[in-house]
């Protein structure tokens, strides 16, 4: 009997989407999703997409309906999502649009460790940082114009704005940390001088215990 494990990769949810949607087989889901441009706003790794199926099968969520052969093609099983797989689908919605949860992003966990880096280093890398987040807003800026030209339902491209908004809110953030270390803002910039003066008055170099320990002198 299956155990109907709680499955969390976004890839899952996009498979039991578009199988609410009608069964399919795996290599048409993967034409299906790239044509959407899913990966977009779900990170798809095409080469993991059987093993992800394997698994909602494994757990109950889908199963197989047939097997389809054409020509000297090999076999494609076309799936189905069951009636737990849609319970569990309706519910994995809900909860991600209702319930906010601590993400991780990379930068912010750059950001909770700077006083490694003197403020100086740190200032273009974030500048460098802004010009790219700028790129980025032009091409989304490039693409929802290209969506009002065919007249696409904002339905159909409401991630991309999210996600152009994501971005316009950490360039503005982006520029106003850089500004405020230049400026010293609340002393942000002293602070961290004086810590990372701190950090390396302590900090042992590399290879100093390996060093210092050599040189003790063995028991008699």
């Amino acid at each position: 009997m299956p155990s109907n494990k709680r499955i969390t990769n976004p890839l899952a949810l996009a498979v039991l989407t578009h199988l609410y949607e009608c069964p399919r087989h795996p290599y048409e889901l993967a034409g299906v999703l790239r044509e959407r441009r899913k990966e977009a706003s779900i990170k798809l790794n095409y080469g993991s997409l059987y093993t992800v199926i394997e698994g909602l099968e494994r757990e109950g969520y889908i199963q197989a309906l047939e097997t389809r052969r054409e020509g000297r093609r090999p076999e494609k099983t076309v799936y189905r999502i069951t009636d737990t797989g849609e319970a569990y689908m309706f519910e994995w919605m809900r909860e991600l649009l209702s319930v906010p949860v601590k993400e991780y992003p990379q930068f912010e966990a750059a950001l909770s460790l700077l006083p490694v880096l003197a403020p100086e280093d740190v200032v273009p890398l974030l500048e460098a940082r802004v010009r790219f987040l700028k790129k980025t807003l032009e091409t989304c800026a490039e693409e929802a114009e290209a969506c009002r030209e065919m007249k696409l339902p904002r339905l159909f491209s409401i991630e991309s704005e999210y996600y152009a908004t994501m971005v316009r809110a950490e360039c503005d953030f982006t520029q106003a940390l850089v500004n405020d270390i230049r400026k010293d803002a609340g002393g942000i910039t002293r602070l961290w001088k004086q810590l990372r003066k701190q950090i390396l008055a302590t900090r042992k170099p590399a290879g100093s215990a390996g060093r210092s320990s050599s040189k003790r002198k063995k028991p008699t």
